[in-house]
């Protein structure tokens, strides 16, 4: 058994699913490096691997248990975690050889099974890792994970029986790491959670004292203190709550980024009580309104389902008429697909797999519309972008309005003296469907 500080036990990792999953990775790739484990960035040189799956739909517990067994067929020794680790069964049955299997947010138990496997070398040399922690993410931005679990109980989804109920983190806890990615150079920081809005509930927003501040568990409350931070504080996973409505003067005085990811997933009010979600479809539209008459910087982006069971040609219609009033900047859609222990797999009258797939074609072809226009009318204007990426002959940056990985991007075609994580003043020269294209302000001026 290797143990020593020359060859300590290597540990292969593979990380799926969103970003809650990739901040449960970097917690445990954090622990496993504080014990003097190596990471292995190959299955060849693992001496066991890892996999956190996903399992929320049928596409990503397929993508899991491929990830598994190709995990099992190059290296042998493997520990799956995660999602789909919620449903062993599921993966005893497709891979009985795997060594352990855990549920998501498990890392004692995930340390447990390495530990069975390879005793911890305990080196203090190989034991250092940065205050804060190892992160899959690039150096300049980074997921804040805010809670766990989640108190809804929408038919479409298992995230509650995956994840468990809403368990957020204390403020204290949630600013101390805040300001620890921003000294290691951390310049946007992504807050994340199963539903953000709900931050704070569990623990009825208790006050608690941080740095000789007295602060409110509750979302509006954080954000406020995030502001303090050199740094763009972006939010993710809005539900539309009341208090929703006391974010948006903190983005009209430009203390947090005016960017708010809201699940809406519906227009039809028949279709959403379905759904188990908030079915109020005018008051959303006056509730848009109204924040872009306090905020007209405010980009909305949101996700949608098409192909609900039970959804109509006439129910469709009105979602597309809700997106056309809505007007949103960023849109991601999925054709429902059912899910093991779904609640809407009960519902009748299943809607036939080619007409969701038409239906999902006509969909983004209406919010490409959208967005084409909205990004056009961009042109002329100046932004500030953070800069993700520096290539030979562009540079790929993003703007307030874009989130990495699920929005667009803006390209700065040419050569420039420019490094990864800065931000830039740019021009936008020109705009597509998704992306703009720009130039640095100095190279116009």
């Amino acid at each position: 058994m290797q143990n020593s500080s020359i060859n300590p036990p290597n540990v292969g990792f593979v990380s799926l699913g969103c970003p809650k999953a990739t901040v449960d990775s970097e917690r445990i790739l954090t622990q496993l490096r504080a014990e003097g484990y190596g990471i292995q960035p190959s299955y060849e040189g693992a001496d066991l691997v890892i996999v956190n799956t996903c399992g929320f739909i049928d596409a990503a517990v397929e993508e899991s248990l491929d990830a598994i067994g190709e995990a099992l067929a190059e290296n042998g020794r493997v520990v799956v975690t995660g999602c789909l680790g919620a449903r062993a069964e599921l993966v005893r049955q497709a891979h009985p050889q795997v060594l352990a299997i855990t549920g998501p947010q498990a890392l004692d138990e995930v340390m447990a099974a390495v530990h069975a496997q390879l005793p911890a070398p305990h080196d203090p040399f190989t034991s250092l890792v940065p205050s804060q922690g190892v992160k899959l993410t690039p150096r300049h931005y980074a997921y804040l994970k805010i809670s766990e679990g989640c108190n809804h109980r929408c038919s479409f989804c298992i995230i509650p029986s995956l994840r468990g109920d809403l368990v957020s983190r204390g403020i204290g806890e949630v600013l101390d790491e805040a300001h620890r990615l921003v000294e290691s150079g951390v310049r946007e920081l992504l807050v994340i959670s199963q539903d953000t809005s709900a931050y704070g509930v569990d623990l009825r927003h208790r006050t608690d004292i941080w740095k000789g501040r007295a602060l409110r568990t509750h979302l509006t409350e954080l954000a406020r203190a995030l502001s303090d931070l050199p740094a763009w504080i972006r939010l993710h996973y809005v539900y539309p709550y009341p208090h929703v409505d006391e974010l948006i003067p903190l983005m009209g005085e430009g203390l947090i980024l005016p960017y708010l990811d809201m699940p809406l997933q519906h227009g039809s009010e028949r279709v959403l009580r379905a759904m188990r979600r908030p079915a109020a479809t005018e008051k959303v539209l006056e509730r848009l309104e109204r924040w872009r008459a306090q905020c007209p910087e405010l980009v909305l982006r949101s996700t949608f389902i098409v192909g609900f069971p039970g959804e109509t040609e006439a129910e469709f219609a009105e979602l597309l008429d809700f997106l056309r009033a809505a007007r949103l900047d960023r849109v991601g859609c999925f054709a429902y697909s059912p899910v093991d222990g779904a609640a809407a797999n009960d519902l009748p009258d299943p809607v036939p797999e080619p007409l969701k797939q038409e239906r999902l074609e006509r969909f983004m072809a209406v919010q490409a519309d959208i967005s084409r226009e909205k990004l056009a009318a961009r042109i002329g204007q100046r932004l500030t972008v953070l800069v993700d990426e520096v290539t030979e002959d562009a540079i790929i940056a993003r703007s307030y309005a874009d989130a990495p990985e699920i929005d667009g991007e803006v390209i700065i075609p040419g050569e420039w003296e420019i490094d990864l994580g800065d931000f830039i003043e740019v021009e936008v020269t020109d705009a597509g469907d998704h992306d703009l294209w720009a130039r640095p302000v100095e190279a116009l001026d």
